[in-house]
């Protein structure tokens, strides 16, 4: 297996919005994914880029993603916030994740992140499997809280 992990490029936001919507559909949630190829792309590598991601090719063929920002909590100061981690199906087990998930530890370390934050799904065993071997803190008590942007727009 010829494995390269890399910043991601523009160039790979149509490959990305794949594994996000493989991902939605893992998450019971296909119909969430309401982003355009156009907006997603802009919001990585526009004008005020806000996110980045690293990718994990094999043979040159995306096959998995780790997406984050930086996010602030005014009890923390700056954490590594990892939005979406993905691995696709077929390469699953091989141990893609661990060296993307590793990746991003080293950034949140090489940034002097006050800690790196993500979510998980309750249900999701094997994810969950997955972060309690880096004896990640899972934290119960929380929801998750939004408004869609036409609650906003009716605001």
């Amino acid at each position: 297996m010829n494995l390269n992990i890399r910043f991601a490029v523009a160039e790979d936001c149509a490959r990305l919005l794949e594994l996000i919507n493989e991902l939605a559909v893992y998450e019971r949630a296909p119909e969430e994914v309401t982003v355009t190829l156009d907006h997603f792309t802009e919001a990585g590598f526009g004008k005020n880029p806000v996110w980045k991601a690293f990718v994990a090719e094999v043979d040159e063929v995306i096959v998995g993603f780790a997406l984050y920002y930086t996010r602030y909590s005014t009890w923390k100061g700056c954490r590594l916030y990892l939005e979406d981690f993905i691995v696709t199906e077929a390469f699953r087990g091989k141990g893609l994740g661990k060296i993307l998930f590793e990746k991003v530890i080293e950034e949140a370390k090489n940034g002097d992140y006050s800690g790196m934050v993500w979510q998980v799904l309750d249900w999701n065993e094997p994810a969950i499997n997955f972060y309690n071997k880096y004896q990640a803190q899972l934290e119960s008590g929380w929801l998750n809280a939004a408004l869609a942007k036409e609650q906003i727009k009716a605001f």
